[in-house]
C-alpha cells in the first residue's frame, strides 16, 4: 500500500512539473503576434525581370537598339492633377537602365537590377521599352507597373510599331486628297515646244493647298502627279509616269519635304519592287512642284 501511494504522488508531481515547463516559454499575444508578422513580411528584392515581344513580327536590322529602363513616374502621375501654371519639376533618374544591340530575336528576356533602398512605398515605379530601328519605333501601348502598390517585380511588354515620318506624311497626304472635292477648283492649260500641259488647282482659305498635273511628252512619255503644299511651300509629290495617257504606270516616284525644305521620303515604285529615289531625281520633282506652284497658283 505504502508503495502504491508513493507511486500516485510521484505522478501528480510530475504532472505539475509538466504543465510548468509547457507554460513557462509562452509570450505575450501581443509579441507572439509581431514575431509572426516578421517571419512572414516579404524581403525587398533587387531585381525586376520580364519579357519583351513584338504586337507583330518584324525583321530588325544588325543596328536596332532595344532600351529597357526602371522609372519613377509619381511625378509624372501627380502632374496631371497639379496646377497648370506651375513649373515642372525634373524627372528623378532611372532606378535602373539597360541598353540591348544588337536585339536578336523575340522575344527577350531582360533583368534590371536596382538598389532597395531607392524604392519609396508610396510611389509609382514602371518599366519602360522603347525600340528603334532606323526610322521606324517601337513603344508600348501600356504602362508596365511593377514593385509598389501591389505590382510584382515581373513584367511581360508588348511593343507596337510606329509610322515613320515617311508613312505618317504619304497618310496625311492620302486623307487630303480625300478633302479636295470640297475645296474651290481652277482648271488650266498651256502648250509648250515639246508638251501639252493641264492643271487643276485646289484651293482652301485662299491657300493653295494641291495641285494635280498632267503633261504630255508625246513619244517620250506622259506624267500624272499630284502635288501637295504646306503654307506655299512643296510637301509630297507623288508622280506615275506612262508611256500614254492610258497606259498603267511603269514607275510611281514619291517624295516628301520637312518645313525646311529637306527630303523626308524619297521612294520609287517600279515592277513591284520599292525602292530608294536617288538626290537628283528628287530634286527634279521638287522642281516641278514649285515650276506648277508659280505657274498654276498665280
Amino acid at each position: 500500500m505504502r508503495k502504491v501511494i508513493w507511486s500516485l504522488v510521484s505522478v501528480a508531481a510530475l504532472a505539475m512539473a509538466g504543465c510548468n515547463s509547457s507554460s513557462s516559454p509562452q509570450q505575450a499575444p501581443g509579441k507572439a503576434d509581431d514575431g509572426a508578422a516578421a517571419t512572414a513580411a516579404p524581403q525587398a528584392g533587387n531585381k525586376v525581370t520580364g519579357q519583351i515581344t513584338l504586337r507583330e513580327p518584324a525583321q530588325l536590322s544588325p543596328q536596332a537598339k532595344l532600351e529597357i529602363s526602371l522609372v519613377d513616374v509619381s511625378a509624372a502621375s501627380a502632374g496631371t492633377t497639379a496646377d497648370a501654371t506651375a513649373t515642372p519639376s525634373a524627372a528623378p533618374a532611372p532606378l535602373a537602365t539597360k541598353t540591348i544591340s544588337p536585339v536578336g530575336a523575340f522575344p527577350v528576356s531582360f533583368e534590371l537590377e536596382f538598389n532597395p533602398a531607392d524604392v519609396n512605398p508610396n510611389n509609382l515605379y514602371v518599366v519602360k521599352a522603347n525600340l528603334v530601328d532606323g526610322d521606324r519605333t517601337y513603344e508600348m501601348p501600356l504602362q508596365a507597373p511593377v514593385l509598389t502598390k501591389g505590382a510584382s517585380n515581373q513584367v511581360s511588354i508588348q511593343l507596337v510599331a510606329q509610322q515613320t515620318p515617311a508613312e505618317k506624311d504619304l497618310a496625311a497626304f492620302e486623307d487630303l486628297k480625300k478633302q479636295i472635292g470640297g475645296m474651290k477648283i481652277k482648271s488650266g492649260t498651256k502648250l509648250e515646244k515639246d508638251a501639252s500641259r493641264g492643271w487643276q488647282v485646289f484651293r482652301k482659305d485662299g491657300q493653295v493647298q494641291f495641285i494635280r498635273e498632267q503633261v504630255d511628252y508625246g513619244d517620250k512619255g506622259f506624267t500624272e502627279t499630284d502635288y501637295a503644299y504646306k503654307t506655299g511651300k512643296a510637301w509630297v509629290a507623288v508622280q506615275q509616269k506612262k508611256s500614254s495617257k492610258d497606259a498603267k504606270p511603269n514607275a510611281t516616284e514619291r517624295v516628301s519635304w520637312d518645313v525646311d525644305g529637306k527630303p523626308v521620303l524619297k521612294q520609287v515604285v517600279s515592277g513591284g519592287k520599292t525602292s530608294d529615289l536617288s538626290d537628283d531625281e528628287a530634286a527634279s520633282l521638287k522642281g516641278q512642284a514649285e515650276a506648277i506652284l508659280k505657274l498654276a497658283g498665280k
